[in-house]
């Protein structure tokens, strides 16, 4: 009887030990979270997010699955699936799958990629994990808008602002000669749609200082 208890009182301590494991790895897990959406949604400029991305790319969004990470069971994830049109920057083909953190609700975040979809995608590093999302999280994600024979224009989650900050400054310091168009824009960094051939323009530029 004294072993039953025994193995009885042992099994529920090991019991407790994984409750209180899963609880630590829940909490640090958002701390983490936390603490990374703070790093990544610094403000950037349009060079800054450019520098920073692996894979710069403009395509349609073809699928969305919300899952839990593969290994860490306890965070969920969005893995979104591309038909790549253009490439800037890094490798892709005709197609372009990446696994992002989930940083909101499920459904707030397969929002932000709709099927069918048009995105220009600043994509950073894939991380140990698996992971990847757009630098500066909606700063580096452009919906592109098509309204009728208007030329097609993209703007970000932050409404563009901001994404001409400082870039003439340190396009001189760095000795980088700006078109006439992109300098202009700059100069006037305004939050406001920006024509899609204007965004690709200034997007070649900073790649090709780099």
């Amino acid at each position: 009887m004294s072993r039953r208890l025994l193995t009885s009182s042992g099994g529920i301590a090991l019991l407790r030990v994984h409750v209180v494991q899963g609880l630590l790895f829940v909490v640090l897990a958002q701390f983490f979270a936390h603490a990374q959406r703070g790093a990544v949604t610094v403000p950037r400029a349009l060079d800054q997010l450019t520098a920073e991305a692996e894979t710069i790319v403009h395509g349609s969004v073809v699928s969305t699955k919300i899952e839990p990470h593969p290994k860490l069971r306890n965070l969920n994830t969005i893995v979104v699936s591309l038909k790549v049109h253009d490439t800037y920057k890094g490798t892709a083909g005709r197609s372009l799958e990446f696994r992002q953190y989930v940083w909101e609700s499920p459904a707030l975040e397969a929002a932000q990629y709709r099927k069918g979809q048009e995105l220009l995608l600043f994509l950073g590093p894939v991380s140990e994990y698996g992971l990847s999302s757009p630098v500066g999280l909606e700063q580096g994600r452009f919906r592109i808008l098509r309204t009728g024979k208007s030329a097609p224009t993209a703007i970000n989650g932050k409404g563009n602002a901001g994404l001409f900050n400082s870039v003439l400054a340190r396009a001189k310091a760095h000795n980088l000669t700006l078109s006439s168009r992109t300098a202009e824009i700059a100069q006037r960094n305004q939050a406001a749609p920006l024509r899609l051939s204007d965004l690709e323009d200034a997007i070649r530029s900073f790649v090709g200082a780099h």
